[in-house]
């Protein structure tokens, strides 16, 4: 089981890097929740409003690199330490090492937590981007209970 649990993970990052959604959505479980854990905000809850909040930031992407640097299963939670570069369709990147817990259930994945430093990453980000992203709230992401 530990093997198919790390095998959706690594296939839901690869649909995230290729802006795939369907394929993003699939591996989700219905009632997934996700969730930045530095940021106040209350994360997204269910497949369409986790691409929601995805996309308000992707759509700013011209794509995303990764490096996987450790995963490892235990029973229905698999943990990946990765490195993330975000290429902006402008041409500035930004770059930071995650840790994100994905816990299983039904087959899907049901609990996405992502564990970052906030002010290292978002740091990188151009003044633009964050005016953009400054403009939406808890609600647009689909955050709200």
């Amino acid at each position: 089981m530990s093997d198919h649990n790390k095998a959706l993970v690594q296939k839901m990052w690869q649909a995230l890097a290729a802006h795939d959604w369907a394929t993003l959505k699939a591996c989700m479980h219905p009632e997934i929740h996700y969730r930045d854990m530095p940021s106040d905000d209350p994360g997204a809850h269910g497949p369409e409003n986790c691409v929601k909040r995805l996309s308000i930031a992707w759509d700013h992407i011209e794509r995303q690199e990764q490096v996987t640097h450790h995963i490892a299963a235990d029973g229905d939670v698999v943990f990946l330490d990765h490195t993330e570069k975000w290429i902006f369709k402008t041409g500035e990147t930004a770059e930071h090492t995650f840790a994100t817990m994905h816990e299983i259930r039904d087959g899907l994945i049901y609990r996405w937590s992502d564990y970052w430093d906030m002010n290292k990453f978002v740091g990188q980000f151009p003044d633009w981007f964050l005016e953009v992203m400054a403009q939406h709230t808890a609600a647009d992401f689909g955050g709200e209970d």
